[in-house]
């Protein structure tokens, strides 16, 4: 149930009038960072506490002239001054070690400014450091080889080697809804390659990227190859066309990504434009364990995670016995404040997103779904809900919900479960859930997807896989390693011997003399 402290306060509440324990949440030096130093000035974008619209702090507001200035500092500091691979990992190994010694206030950030409850921002932290330790280990993928010029007719007398040099200057564009990890999977990847980077943290949720470049520079990161602009009128047009950024790494909507790349032009772009997720239930499965992870898998975040799980294919001979298990995990599901342990869903990133998720499932329910648990609003928050019986033309089941909601659909065949998981626009990750070895191979190697996970739903992300999808889920893939290699690029060395010094030819009566 929703608790009393959830309602909409009439009047936004400041940091210092709670009892939270959420004071200095955003102890940061300044509101922008770029040619090296702490910007304060026009620090007078408000970022609340969506439970309840606590004012956190102030960030910059920017402008395109802050953009031009901030790649032309780190485009020269990239000409002039060298930071070697082995000082690279060290920076982030140590940036490890301060996050470690700073969780809990980090952990505090990101609860205060986003959707997360207390225990998932203390998770993300904890993945972060996973995902700066595996950014420091990937200077082993800086390598190259040689070049097997023996074997062309143009290769001669050339001998040859290429080595991984970085793309330049990375343009790092981050969502709400992980804003510690998603950056780190973007900062981590690009610094140990050699890029700059500048940052744009979501204007929702930018205290905690804004605190990571905090501590990365002073876990050594030169200043040079760091900034971070969080918004202002024009700023992300510049950052995307201007000339002296090499790569667009982008987590966020198909259609943003569309404006982005039509802008951009000839760059190169990575993306993660999210998912409408499907988990496949087989006749064979254990119904208990699946309807556990559909729970925890639909819920996390209150459903705004690009991996959450949206739609759910269950054999008719299972359906109403998982249906049922569902429904009791989702009422057992607490809603309430993200400070309080003993909840599992907090707000929506805004009342707006809420209004909107609700909109969604009226229209559903409009067009004959059933609401068997949830489908109720206020203000930010918005019940777990559990739908059946929902129409294939419903958003719900055709767009990313992004919201804390999941529809239970029917099936006879296998083939009609694939055909229906593939048929959204979206390919980012499915859950096969059987004891078949042979049916779980055969449904993943038909889903079109990143990846096919078994016996879980799709809501599985390790730090180290290549991660992104088909479709409209993007293009490319993190992960780190393979974040690594998508921003740094061989770099051929080719040296030409000259022809090779003739032998003295001899007839065959020739004797050598002693």
């Amino acid at each position: 149930m929703l608790s009393s402290t959830t309602a909409a306060q009439t009047r936004p509440k400041t940091v210092a009038e709670t009892g939270y324990g959420r004071a200095n949440v955003a102890n940061l030096p300044g509101g922008a960072f770029f040619e090296g130093q702490w910007q304060t000035t026009d620090m007078t974008l408000e970022i609340r506490d969506p439970e309840d619209g606590i004012l956190l702090g102030r960030v910059c507001i920017s402008t395109p002239q802050d953009v031009r200035r901030a790649t032309a500092h780190i485009h020269r500091h990239l000409q002039v001054d060298e930071w070697p691979v082995r000082s690279r990992r060290e920076a982030l190994d140590k940036a490890v070690q301060l996050l470690g010694e700073q969780s809990t206030r980090f952990s505090k950030i990101i609860a205060a400014e986003s959707s997360k409850t207390i225990v998932e921002a203390e998770r993300e932290v904890r993945r972060c450091m996973e995902t700066l330790r595996l950014s420091a280990a990937a200077a082993s993928e800086l390598t190259g080889e040689t070049l097997g010029f023996d074997d062309s007719m143009a290769g001669g007398t050339k001998i040859g080697w290429y080595s991984r040099k970085p793309v330049g200057i990375v343009a790092a564009i981050t969502p709400f809804n992980d804003p510690l990890n998603l950056v780190a999977h973007k900062l981590g990847p690009a610094l140990i390659g050699g890029n700059g980077v500048v940052l744009k943290p979501s204007g929702r949720t930018p205290l905690s990227g804004l605190a990571l470049v905090q501590l990365l520079l002073e876990a050594g990161v030169p200043s040079g190859r760091l900034a971070a602009i969080v918004s202002g009128p024009g700023v992300s047009e510049a950052l995307v066309t201007d000339p002296q950024v090499d790569l667009i790494s982008f987590t966020g909507g198909p259609q943003t990504a569309d404006r982005i790349a039509a802008a951009a032009g000839a760059k190169k772009i990575i993306s993660e434009l999210g998912g409408n997720n499907a988990t496949i239930v087989c006749p064979d499965a254990d119904a208990i364990q699946a309807a556990k992870a559909i729970v925890a898998g639909a819920f996390g975040v209150a459903g705004q995670n690009c991996l959450s799980v949206q739609r759910v294919y269950v054999h008719i001979s299972l359906f109403e016995q998982v249906l049922e298990h569902v429904i009791a995990g989702t009422q057992a599901l607490r809603t309430g404040s993200k400070l309080d342990r003993n909840t599992d869903v907090g707000p929506l990133i805004s009342e707006e997103e809420a209004r909107r998720v609700e909109e969604w499932v009226e229209e559903a329910k409009a067009a004959g779904a059933t609401v068997h648990t949830g489908g109720k609003r206020r203000s930010a928050y918005y019940e777990p809900t559990v739908l059946t019986d929902v129409p294939s033309e419903c958003r719900v089941i055709r767009e990313e919900v992004f919201g804390p909601v999941v529809s239970i659909l029917p099936f006879i065949e296998a083939q009609d479960a694939i055909f229906a998981a593939n048929s959204s626009e979206y390919g980012l990750q499915a859950g096969v859930f059987t004891q078949s070895i042979d049916l779980a191979m055969a449904i993943a190697d038909r889903l079109h997807v990143g990846a096919v996970v078994i016996n879980e739903t799709s809501d599985v992300r390790i730090d180290s896989m290549p991660f992104g999808g088909f479709k409209k889920s993007g293009v490319g893939r993190e992960g780190v390693k393979y974040a690594v290699l998508e921003m740094t690029e061989p770099k051929s060395t080719i040296i030409n011997l000259g022809e090779p010094p003739r032998r003295k030819q001899r007839g065959p009566l020739t004797e050598r003399t002693p």
